[in-house]
């Protein structure tokens, strides 16, 4: 029986991203394997989706840019809200290979979280949105290895 007293979430439907220009976010996150599937007829959205049903809304009405930094991440203070979002790859390895064939800049990692068997990387999208790449523990030393983790701010 449902209990009244909480909300029931069994997933995450969509995660809204804000971008200054769609066809530029959509270049990089096709790289993710994400393709239009619609636009809100009313607003600018873009909806996303990859072959896995995994949905971004990109809100392609970002107007000011904060010279060039991300304010939730790049600056001394720390405001409050969303910092980034975390995708699970099916291997860090692949995933790293393909950044780098894409010239699409690692901004931290690969690093382990503790001994959980997860190895991420950090990239950043053309708003320098932050994105959380995240895997399982592979071997990599073709690819540098991997270091401890170490918060950056």
């Amino acid at each position: 029986m449902a209990d009244a007293s909480r909300i029931d979430i069994p997933r995450v439907d969509h995660i809204g991203i804000r971008v200054k220009d769609l066809d530029r976010a959509m270049k990089f996150y096709e790289l993710f394997g994400f393709k239009l599937h619609a636009k809100a007829a009313n607003d600018a959205v873009a909806v996303v989706r990859n072959e896995h049903d995994v949905e971004l809304n990109l809100i392609y009405n970002a107007n000011a840019d904060a010279g060039g930094a991300n304010i939730l991440m790049d600056v001394k203070e720390k405001y409050p809200g969303y910092t980034h979002v975390a995708l699970r790859v099916s291997s860090i390895k692949a995933a790293i290979e393909a950044l780098r064939a894409n010239d699409i800049r690692i901004t931290q990692g690969p690093v382990a979280f503790g001994r959980d068997g997860h190895v991420s990387v950090f990239v950043r999208d053309p708003d320098r949105n932050v994105i959380e790449l995240r895997g399982r523990d592979e071997d990599l030393s073709s690819i540098g290895g991997v270091v401890e983790y170490v918060p950056l701010n």
